[in-house]
């Protein structure tokens, strides 16, 4: 599946769709404002097989512009639909950045495509099983399919955090849990109502499994994908963190270091000390006691003992074994021994 994939992004890649997300919630909205000039426009667009084997072919389009959800026009109402726009458009915007354009295509446009099917199976299964045409508009619509982009965002990234009502943060992976249990008890009323002989109830079933096998199909055929996984996410931001934190503790040490420059100024590194005759071993007065060290740097004679914060590094590029703090590790003049000067200026003259 993977391969397949790669293959196909590198044949139509440049096809796919940028935003997508946003390209469905102007559809949505769309939809909202259809409604508010007619109330009962939704029924000449929703996603009806017969009618569409009559002529109606308009439908296999418009149904993907009904909203999942009613417009309430109160004021709570209309708050809650906006929070609910707002936060599948970011769900779908973190889910395009993390698999690419081109996959959260397929993704998308396969949940749409398993719903067209499931929808004209089952009316063709149906009206062939109770006698008549069966209306199954009102049950296929694109809330299956949202609901799987919210658990394809729960599985990518289960360890982000959401407010629930603004207050209690929460997990989205024990939210993806809470939505496939909730998906599970409908199917269980559904069952119900099926064991109780009302056989049209096996369409919501259907509906759902559906947007659940786009679900299945995408994140089983393609868990090998490692750069998209959480795993490997994980650890690129752990690698990059470590750069960071790298790199600001170099540049501290070096400002601490510049910084001490003034109040190393008199500084005498041991080996001066000793020639001048003023190294001790007591805390007399009038002498320096001399603790040994295992670090010094060549350039500004400073070691551990002067600055316990630091960090030494020998050279690879000087001849033998000389150490620098890491100001001076760069910026130094490497040691070259004469027998190799002699022979680079021997190359030379050749």
């Amino acid at each position: 599946m993977n391969k397949l994939l790669n293959n196909l992004e590198r044949k139509f890649g440049r096809y796919a769709i940028p935003r997508l997300t946003f390209v469905m919630i102007c559809c949505y909205v769309v939809g909202y404002m259809l409604q508010l000039i007619n109330p009962n426009i939704a029924e000449f667009m929703t996603l009806e097989p017969g009618l569409i084997m009559r002529g109606e072919v308009w439908r296999i389009i418009t149904w993907i512009v009904i909203p999942p959800a009613s417009l309430d026009l109160s004021g709570i109402g209309l708050i809650f639909t906006l929070i609910m726009l707002v936060f599948y458009l970011s769900i779908g915007n973190s889910l395009e950045r993390a698999w690419g354009e081109f996959r959260y295509n397929v993704y998308i446009f396969g949940g749409m495509l398993l719903t067209l099917i499931a929808a004209f199976i089952s009316y063709f299964v149906f009206s062939a099983i109770i006698g008549q045409n069966v209306m199954v508009g009102n049950t296929f619509s694109t809330y299956y399919i949202v609901m799987s982009m919210f658990l394809a965002f729960s599985a990518t990234f289960p360890e982000a955090q959401v407010y629930l009502y603004f207050i209690i943060p929460i997990k989205v992976k024990w939210l993806g849990i809470l939505y496939f249990a909730m998906m599970v008890y409908e199917a269980g009323a559904n069952v119900r109502y099926i064991m109780a002989g009302y056989i049209a109830h096996w369409i919501p079933i259907i509906a759902m499994v559906a947007a659940l096998l786009n679900f299945f199909i995408f994140f089983f055929s393609t868990r090998d994908f490692r750069r998209y996984s959480p795993q490997e996410r994980k650890r690129r931001r752990d690698f990059q963190k470590g750069i960071e934190e790298g790199r600001r503790r170099y540049e501290n040490n070096v400002n601490r270091a510049r910084g001490n420059q003034s109040a190393n100024a008199n500084y005498r590194n041991p080996f001066q000390q000793r020639a001048a005759g003023r190294t001790g071993f007591g805390p007399q007065s009038g002498t320096t006691v001399f603790k040994p060290t295992r670090h010094r740097c060549e350039i500004c004679g400073r070691t551990e003992a002067s600055d316990p914060d630091l960090e030494f590094r020998f050279c690879s590029k000087c001849e033998g074994s000389h150490e620098y703090c890491m100001e001076h590790l760069y910026t130094h003049t490497h040691i070259i021994t004469s027998k190799q000067t002699a022979s680079d200026e021997h190359l030379q003259d050749q």
